[in-house]
């Protein structure tokens, strides 16, 4: 994302119609069916789940390293890990990238604790992307600001004139994001439909300097969350979206150039349809892993410690000795006979040994591969 002051010259911005636009909503009914139905059976599987944070844990720091991943960063979910377990554990050329993906994750996390006390607004989203940009790429770049410039989408080292989008006018952006938080208010014909149309308009009024394509992809979740179609804030869509990064981004340029929101919603139904069918074989696969990790731990540790054990261990795949020793509350002493067995049971490994001041970093290879 570039920024321009107000004597640049290239192509017309575009200014998007005011929401909602005119839709057939006819013919979107039966993907609005599949999409629906697929978000319903994924929470009715996390509602029968006895820890469903434990399992969900890994799961939001994945959807944290896929959509920072659209945006070009490059750390993989075990790298964020191991640093969390030891601040200073990735490499300096993925430091900020890890922190970006961290700062993600705390995004989210404040936001649905805000949501406790109030719904979705703007001011929420300036917070949210204030947090996001918090010590990372960006961070002076207006963080929790909305922009007061123009901005532009386009190659690297190029001018607007190369632009391959270029957003409404600064004198634009405050009338297009009321008319947006007038509508995340409002009662749409669907709900899902209605995410999507707020994802995409946020998104061509990129309203900062830089981060809009993360905020929007965290307004997913809050928003199905607050409308009550999902129980718990969990449904991710950047695996989707990461995946089909061409399509995504083709779909939103179609609104820009030719008002095609009837396309981008069908791309939108059948994004959720098909990543709510993958998010629950993915669960799935993640309990009836813990499920025969209970048996495995109880077995090889015969400890009382088992299940606090299995418990830490699904919440943080990839940890340190004295991450774990903190996370389960076992004592020191205990927990490093524990991991030992652990790993003579083929349960763990161990990524890097201790030495020195640096803790031993272990890691869980089956539910990693479940995750990634």
């Amino acid at each position: 994302m570039r920024s321009n002051g107000p004597g640049s010259r290239g192509p017309a911005p575009f200014v998007p119609e005011r929401l909602p636009p005119g839709l057939d909503w006819t013919a979107l009914v039966p993907l609005i069916g599949q999409a629906n139905a697929a978000l319903a059976r994924y929470d009715e599987l996390l509602q029968g789940l006895v820890n469903p944070e434990i399992l969900l844990t890994p799961l939001r720091t994945r959807e944290a390293v896929l959509s920072s991943r659209i945006e070009g960063t490059w750390a993989t979910l075990e790298e964020v890990l191991e640093e969390e377990a030891d601040p200073g554990a990735a490499a300096p050329a993925r430091r900020s990238d890890v922190r970006e993906i961290l700062n993600y994750r705390e995004a989210v996390r404040a936001a649905v604790k805000e949501l406790e006390r109030r719904p979705i607004s703007l001011n929420l989203i300036r917070r949210v992307h204030q947090t996001l940009l918090s010590d990372a790429r960006g961070g002076k770049r207006a963080p929790g600001e909305f922009r007061r410039v123009q901005n532009y989408v386009g190659p690297a080292g190029e001018g607007i004139e190369a632009a391959t989008y270029i957003p409404p006018p600064p004198n634009e952006v405050m009338p297009l994001l009321d008319n947006l938080e007038k509508y995340i208010h409002a009662v749409e014909r669907d709900a899902v439909v209605q995410i999507g149309l707020i994802h995409a308009q946020f998104e061509l009024i990129h309203p900062f300097l830089d981060g809009n394509g993360r905020v929007g992809r965290i307004l997913i979740p809050l928003f199905l969350y607050t409308r009550e179609l999902i129980s718990r804030p969990a449904f991710y869509l950047s695996a989707y979206l990461e995946t089909n990064r061409a399509e995504y981004y083709q779909r939103l340029a179609r609104i820009s150039s030719a008002g095609d929101y009837q396309g981008w919603a069908e791309f939108f139904l059948a994004a959720v349809a098909e990543q709510a069918h993958d998010e629950i074989n993915r669960v799935r696969a993640m309990w009836a892993l813990y499920q025969r990790m209970k048996g495995v731990t109880i077995e090889c540790t015969r400890s009382q410690f088992a299940l606090p054990i299995l418990d830490t261990l699904f919440a943080f795949p990839v940890f340190s000795t004295p991450q774990f020793v903190r996370e389960s509350g076992i004592p020191t002493a205990s927990a490093a006979r524990l991991l030992k067995l652990l790993e003579q049971a083929d349960m763990l490994r161990v990524l890097r040994p201790g030495r020195g001041r640096r803790p031993t970093l272990w890691a869980f290879p089956e539910l990693l591969g479940i995750v990634q």
